[in-house]
């Protein structure tokens, strides 16, 4: 038999003859009822509440799977993005390198230039300093020749009033460094 308060309050007892004190007897049961609905009542208010914990419960464990699963989708593309970013980071120094070992080649291959250019400079300065030579050497040459030529030429009358010229000397060095 379910008891319920109702039942405890109007249950009957058998009579007999020395039996109990009937007022007591119900003042009892009606206490108990009261106590028994009491907790009855608490019962069924903490079996709600149970229920909404379980509920509760089954939210936050779907929130947790979601959180562990967005958790895990994070690392893999927190662990992606560090790869990328150091395979970037490899392809950007390669590429650094690459440039600047191009930047150095050509700079040798610039210099190597200039070195050629000043080299054919200097042999030009002296193929230029020996043909000035050589046509200050000739110039004085036919100087020195028109010079012979004019003072054979003089009539012997003549001679003693002009003195008689020494070949003329010119200095080759210092029409040189006056020209360069």
């Amino acid at each position: 038999m379910k008891f319920t308060p109702y039942n405890i309050k109007n249950q009957e007892f058998n009579r007999s003859l020395k039996g109990y004190d009937k007022e007591e007897v119900k003042t009892f049961l009606e206490s108990l009822a009261l106590e028994f609905g009491q907790l009855l009542d608490e019962n069924e208010t903490l079996k709600k509440k149970v229920g909404s914990f379980e509920e509760e419960i089954k939210d936050f464990k779907k929130l947790e799977k979601t959180l562990q699963s967005t958790l895990v989708t994070a690392q893999e593309s927190s662990a992606k993005s560090i790869e990328s970013a150091r395979k970037q980071n490899a392809l950007i120094i390669k590429e650094a390198e690459i440039k600047a070992f191009q930047l150095i080649e050509k700079a040798k291959e610039e210099a190597d230039q200039i070195r050629s250019a000043v080299f054919r400079l200097r042999e030009e300065k002296h193929l230029l300093i020996a043909k000035l030579k050589a046509m200050i050497e000739t110039q004085t040459k036919v100087l020195d020749l028109n010079s012979d030529i004019i003072e054979t030429k003089r009539e012997p009358a003549q001679a003693p009033s002009i003195p008689k010229k020494e070949s003329v000397e010119i200095d080759v060095e210092n029409i040189l460094e006056k020209l360069l």
